[in-house]
């Protein structure tokens, strides 16, 4: 018996100092850890940065987009501290260094990826930020494209083509089947680091902070749209045939931007750039209504257009800006004449008028701008009239979570024309996307002339504020499969003073339409920056 429990005591002895000889508590914490990720390093994962969610253990090209993989950075792990103690805790030692390495057991969540995608105007900002020529959008504003990759080339497309019927009531009013819709594309070779629109974007490193950007941005209006445009009740702007348009939205020319910008980052909160396009986009008012959120599902341009943004298709611009952390102040020098008829042509350059902007981005989710602008002759019909122009902005952009948005824009601008004195407006819009469904709201009162109207002569010189009313709503047919087709209807209706009844009649003013709205679906990179910050949102 004495000899059973002898065995038995050298039995347990011999097992308990394998297991102290197993965690060697004499040794420093730090050597398990390295021990640990000496461990983990042995296969090393990749993954696209486009697309997080492919990881192989192997280099190659992703799958879905055919960009080049990037290994995964695996970030540093400790082990929970352990008190050296008696042989009593040694279990308990045991089980918590298994928890340990199932707890950090190599997991995309717990690896970090390098990648920035810049702005083309800015190396510094990111492109998120990047609206209509220099302006900002919120960084969280979501991004609509289609990305694909040729070597280390990247081309991404944007836009939105919205096929429908369109009737306006009133004297003035009329109906038509058109299609206004604008496309863009953008290409870039860049290093990684862990209404018809056309537009193509490049930009190149010049070393590690510098960059040259450059811009195409083309308009079918004039073949879909025809000369006139399409029928809107209370626009105006711009003519036809010499005579001046009126309830009726213009064409855009062609060609609408050919632009080259050089930017260069002096520190990690400090950038300069310079931006050159003919045509281009002076520094002047908010982001074109098309490129912000809030109005990416209205087909429809706003009836304050030309007292807010309608300076984004000008021939001849020159400017430079200075971004400091999350502020930019900018200058331009532009042509101040609009576009002339011939939607086809490169109209001349003279550089006849200015502009200054403030931009801040206080948060993600807030862009806000205040900006001032002489126009010199913008109307071909009237040379002698010159034009100063103020406007302020701000966009607030909300990500509610994976593939759900919430955008919202305020927008006020003044013109002070000569002989005509100061018209103002206001603008107020709303867009709410929930996966396949979209709500927004636009509107607007406006201060317009008799003369902008177009009316007859005892009416000339009085102002009559006008007014729109908008509700729409979105299903997309298809969504999240790289191209979302949704069919719409829009409801507008327009207040008038009574004095306009004689040349619009005495009932309501009003306006529908039925549409499909097609568009690339939301990129996969900017919808994984949604839910993150949408769940950051939600935990602050």
């Amino acid at each position: 018996m004495n000899r059973q429990i002898l065995v038995f005591v050298c039995a347990l002895t011999l097992a308990t100092r394998v297991q102290i000889g197993a965690i060697d508590l004499n040794r420093p914490l730090h050597e398990h850890d390295y021990e640990q990720e000496q461990e983990y390093g042995k296969t090393q994962k990749y993954t696209c940065p486009m697309h997080p969610e492919v990881v192989t253990d192997h280099p190659g090209n992703c799958p879905k987009c055919g960009m080049k993989l990037v290994p995964l950075k695996q970030s540093k792990r400790r082990t929970p501290n352990v008190e050296r103690s008696t042989p009593n805790h040694q279990s308990h030692v045991s089980h918590q260094s298994h928890q340990t390495q199932q707890m950090h057991a190599p997991s995309h969540e717990g690896h970090e990826m390098h990648m920035e995608m810049h702005s083309s105007i800015d190396i510094a900002d990111p492109m998120s930020r990047e609206g209509s020529g220099t302006s900002w959008l919120p960084d969280s504003s979501p991004m609509y494209g289609r990305m694909f990759m040729f070597d280390e080339n990247m081309l991404m497309l944007h836009g939105a083509i919205f096929p429908r019927y369109t009737n306006v009531s009133t004297r003035r009013g009329n109906d038509r089947i058109d299609a206004p819709d604008w496309i863009m594309a953008m290409f870039s070779h860049d290093r990684i680091d862990a209404p018809d629109w056309i537009m193509a974007m490049f930009s190149h490193p010049l070393g590690n902070n510098a960059q040259l950007g450059a811009r195409l941005m083309m308009s079918l209006d004039p073949l879909t749209e025809g000369g006139r445009g399409y029928p809107l009740l209370f626009q105006s702007g711009e003519s036809w045939h010499d005579q001046p348009l009126h309830d009726r939205q213009h064409p855009h020319d062609l060609f609408d931007e050919l632009s080259v910008s050089l930017s260069q980052k002096f520190d990690y909160d400090l950038s300069a750039y310079v931006y050159f396009g003919y045509p281009g986009e002076p520094a002047l008012g908010p982001p074109t209504f098309m490129h912000r959120p809030s109005a990416m599902d209205d087909p429809d341009a706003p009836l304050g257009h030309h007292w807010q943004d309608s300076t984004h298709v000008t021939f001849g611009v020159a400017t430079a800006g200075v971004a400091w952390n999350n502020v930019k102040i900018e200058g331009s020098i532009f042509t101040g004449r609009e576009p002339d008829e011939n939607r086809y042509n490169f109209d001349q350059p003279n550089f006849d008028s200015y502009s200054g902007r403030i931009s801040w981005n206080p948060t993600r989710n807030l862009a806000l701008q205040v900006s001032y602008g002489y126009i010199e002759s913008p109307e071909a019909l009237e040379p002698a009239l010159n034009r100063h122009r103020t406007t302020a902005s701000v966009i607030y952009n909300l990500p509610l979570g994976q593939d759900s948005n919430w955008s919202n824009t305020f927008v006020w601008g003044r013109n002070h024309d000569t002989g005509e004195g100061k018209t103002q407006s206001f603008l107020v819009e709303s867009d709410y996307q929930r996966g396949r469904d979209t709500v927004y709201l636009r509107w607007e009162r406006v201060e317009k002339s008799g003369h902008e109207l177009v009316l007859k002569p005892p009416d000339e010189s009085h102002i009559f504020p006008v007014s729109g009313y908008t509700i729409g709503y979105v299903r997309d047919l298809s969504h999240g499969n790289g191209l979302d087709v949704g069919l719409g209807t829009q409801f507008t209706i327009n207040d008038r003073p009574d004095r306009l009844d004689r040349y619009y009649g005495d009932d309501l003013g009003y306006a529908f339409q039925f549409f499909l709205r097609i568009r690339p679906s939301l990129h996969s990179h900017s919808a994984q920056e949604h839910s993150e910050h949408a769940v950051a949102g939600m935990g602050k």
